[in-house]
């Protein structure tokens, strides 16, 4: 074969087309469907023009903020189950550094990201440049590398040869199940102008299949002896069940052996929440009935998950003195955590096998008819404290975020996709939205991070236009991030998004406060200045941004403002105050680091609790 005369930036840019995909409908599409792009001196006169010369091949989405869009990027990738890959630019120094905060999103969560960022000339004839910061050490480290601790692959590119074996690593790596994540590539200034001959094999067409890894004989065997010795038996149904397109699988597993599924925050919304054998999300913003038969469990399958601290009450929750979780995952880091009993595999695949050497293996009635017992009470719970009580708002009181989710849930569509983040909103909407369909939901809690929602539901929106996305977000995310409001609107993909003010930060205040400490600059009542009764108008915020927007004040107002919100031909906001001190109950122990001395008695009791609770810990 040839080769053609390309600078490295246009290089890249045909890689990027010429790569395709296995959706998991088994139809093909582009690997890579557009750029969210800001441009600057760093990118914008080579990457900027390549991508210009291109547009209609590969589209670039113009973002307000190199975070949000990068996050937004995240969002879409979550979306499409990791099938597809959103790409993100930007130009050096602090628009690169903006990045950085997506890519903790995309590495905590496993989601595969393309950030490609401008960097200093490759050739320090012109340094110091604008905007970069020098290490008189070592002068080859730029703002770039900080990349590195949040990449799964990371690469500057000084020569270039270097992308032609570079760029398919990337791909490869962010494609692989067992070790997905975000690729990073730094692209002096000087060297994405520089022409090469580029082979023709690298801008040929390349199509990219689902990899499912079977389970290794042994592993399988023990994990088939250790279910068919248990007793109390559950499913633990994590992320990687929506990764693998496994939610068939899950259902027919779990029904054929008669055991109770629990879902992670990630694995939400992989078993209907109405079906029999669904004991309801797991852990710190979990319910009781999930985390009632956790801690009584002899076996966990758990599938697809990472068992962070919020799923397993920083490994406090699982109590039984015998208890073997068998780690069903892609991923060898996860499979083998804390002693599990590994299954390696496509959690498609995996499930399928397992199932297999089972045979027509079940567990016990009761253990279900348990679990059915344990669920019934959960749903109780959640349809006592989601019941409009518009009595107590015209007496002053504000509606709950409880009643906020439940208001959306109970008057839910097909189609309906729920997005949330940080702050209060996890354990909310994690236990009072109840799926109707498979994949209705994501709430972003492996980074936690404040700002995802907007940004995040208009990616979401952007790989889902069918599909109404509805955002959940608090006050103090909303100002950390909001512009991607306008970008929706520019971009004409439409959300429907639910500010509820709750006066700042008001989960950590309850944190804070459970803790023994003194309310203090959380809630704006506790900082410091003098017009700490200032609030933002949000429904101005949004018009401002060319929204549609109204603010309610009832639960009623709520469930009516979404009929309007359905049928609006623009993003539309909708802002309520919520009451700063309600929560929804039923999580588990968490560990926090509190103080061993204080002046507060509050303080040091809560660190005696903290300590109790460790005795219980599964610390290896």
């Amino acid at each position: 074969m040839g080769t053609q005369r390309l600078t490295v930036a246009q290089a890249i840019v045909g890689h990027l087309i010429a790569q395709t995909t296995e959706l998991g409908d088994g139809s093909s599409a582009q690997l890579f469907p557009g750029v969210y792009g800001i441009f600057g001196h760093g990118n914008v006169t080579c990457l900027g023009h390549a991508l210009e010369e291109r547009k209609d091949d590969l589209p670039t989405w113009r973002g307000q903020n190199e975070q949000g869009m990068a996050l937004a990027a995240t969002a879409f990738n979550k979306a499409m189950r990791r099938r597809q890959i959103m790409t993100a630019t930007s130009s050096i120094g602090p628009g690169a550094t903006n990045m950085v905060t997506a890519a903790g999103v995309a590495h905590s969560n496993r989601i595969p990201l393309l950030l490609i960022a401008g960097d200093s000339f490759a050739s320090r004839t012109p340094d110091p440049v604008l905007q970069q910061v020098e290490h008189f050490g070592v002068p080859s480290t730029t703002v770039n590398d900080s990349f590195r601790a949040v990449s799964r692959y990371w690469d500057r590119i000084t020569v270039p040869d270097q992308i032609l074996t570079s760029l398919p690593q990337a791909i490869d790596t962010m494609l692989d199940p067992a070790d997905c994540g975000p690729a990073f590539f730094g692209l002096p200034q000087d060297v994405q102008a520089l022409a090469f001959d580029v082979p023709d094999e690298f801008l040929a067409p390349k199509h990219h299949a689902i990899v499912r890894s079977r389970p290794d004989r042994g592993q399988l065997a023990a994990a088939s002896d250790a279910l068919r010795n248990a007793s109390n038996p559950i499913i633990l149904a994590g992320g990687g069940v929506h990764y693998s397109f496994a939610e068939a699988e899950l259902l027919a597993f779990a029904e054929r052996h008669n055991i109770p599924v629990v879902e992670t925050v990630a694995g939400k919304a992989s078993l209907v929440a109405a079906h029999p054998l669904n004991a309801g999300p797991i852990g710190v913003t979990g319910c009781e009935s999930a985390n009632n038969l956790a801690a009584d469990a002899d076996v966990v399958l758990a599938v697809g998950s990472r068992l962070e601290d919020f799923t397993t009450g920083s490994w406090t929750l699982f109590q039984n003195p015998d208890v073997t979780i068998i780690g069903l995952n892609a991923a060898r880091f996860d499979a083998h955590k804390r002693r599990s009993l590994p299954l390696v595999a496509d959690a498609r695949e995996g499930l399928a096998e397992l199932g297999a050497a089972l045979g027509d293996w079940r567990s016990s009635d009761d253990w279900s008819d348990r679990a059915s017992n344990e669920r019934a009470g959960y749903h109780a719970y959640i349809d006592k404290i989601s019941a409009p009580t518009d009595d107590a708002v015209a007496q002053g009181e504000p509606v709950s975020y409880a009643q906020v989710v439940g208001a959306v849930d109970r008057n839910k569509a097909p189609g309906d996709y729920a997005l949330a983040a940080a702050g209060g909103f996890p354990g909310e909407v994690n236990n009072g939205w109840r799926a109707d369909e498979i994949n209705s939901f994501d709430c972003e809690y492996g980074f936690s991070c404040m700002g995802y929602e907007i940004a995040g539901g208009w990616g979401a929106k952007m790989a889902m236009p069918d599909r109404e996305v509805i955002v959940f977000v608090g006050d103090g995310s909303t100002m950390m991030m909001n512009s991607d409001l306008y970008s929706s609107v520019i971009s004409g993909h439409k959300m429907i998004v639910i500010i509820c003010d709750n006066g700042g930060y008001a989960v950590i205040n309850r944190l804070q406060v459970n803790q023994g400490g003194e309310p203090f600059n959380n809630l704006l009542d506790d900082c410091k200045g003098p017009n700490t009764d200032v609030r933002v108008d949000f429904e101005m915020l949004a018009k401002a941004q060319g929204c549609n927007s109204e603010t309610v004040h009832t639960v009623a107002g709520l469930e009516a403002a979404m009929e309007r919100a359905r049928v609006s031909d623009r993003t539309y906001v909708i802002a309520l105050q919520t009451h700063r001190y309600e929560w929804t109950e039923g999580g588990t122990y968490w560990e926090v680091g509190v103080p061993e001395t204080s002046y507060r008695p509050e303080v040091v009791a809560a660190h005696d609790d903290v300590v109790s609770g460790k005795a219980k810990q599964r610390r290896a």
